[in-house]
């Protein structure tokens, strides 16, 4: 269901740069309607469009990826509510940039997982777009992450989350109690080439493997 524009449902005060932005506020506001107020999703809309503003090289596909951040934090504010299902355990992949450690870990995840874990990830100073050396290791395994952008760290994602996987990032993490916390040292893929890329595809899987066992065993 679409919210008619002309509908302020409370949104009165927010400026939206672009009209579409305006009709993705209406239209999630209807989606979690009895979650969140409206001004709250509206303002969600707002900070995620310019966090993607900030880093993003190709415009074109500025609104889609705006409405896939925006939706993915606000169902990881429901979840770390209790105002949303949990039915599996949720992951959380952190590097620097989330444009190539964390996006191969979380497309190695999803894909050995099938659906028994939940899996986001994160940069905590995301770059403009995925490494096309991660794309290309990715694809030899018949995984593709090109579909992915590089997204910042926000709390949301980190309070939704069960596990915690950091590599790289430093004190960048904020840290909650009840959650288990990971450090995967691993070689920044920027620093090799394709073969070292390859090392490190590999040894990701190796530790999303173990940890997918610990996690639905």
């Amino acid at each position: 269901m679409i919210v008619n524009v002309e509908d302020q449902r409370g949104l009165t005060g927010l400026a939206f740069p672009e009209e579409a932005l305006k009709r993705l506020a209406d239209d999630l506001a209807v989606e979690y309607d009895g979650v969140f107020s409206p001004q709250t999703v509206g303002r969600y809309v707002l900070e995620s469009y310019a966090a993607r503003l900030r880093i993003s090289k190709v415009r074109a596909h500025l609104l889609n990826t705006t409405a896939r951040f925006v939706r993915e934090r606000l169902n990881a504010l429901a979840q770390s509510m209790d105002a949303a299902p949990k039915d599996v355990p949720e992951v959380l992949f952190i590097c620097i940039h989330n444009a190539g450690r964390s996006q191969m870990a979380m497309g190695l995840m999803k894909e050995l997982a099938q659906g028994r874990v939940h899996v986001r990830s994160a940069g905590s100073m995301p770059a403009t777009e995925i490494s096309n050396s991660a794309i290309e290791v990715m694809k030899e395994i018949g995984i593709d992450i090109t579909e992915e952008f590089p997204k910042p760290l926000t709390d949301d994602v980190v309070q939704a989350a069960d596990v915690v996987v950091t590599m790289g990032c430093g004190d960048a993490c904020p840290v909650y109690p009840g959650k288990r916390y990971l450090d995967w040292d691993l070689v920044d893929i920027g620093t090799v080439g394709i073969e070292g890329v390859r090392q490190v595809r590999n040894e990701i899987k190796a530790r999303v493997e173990q940890l997918l066992n610990e996690l639905v065993e």
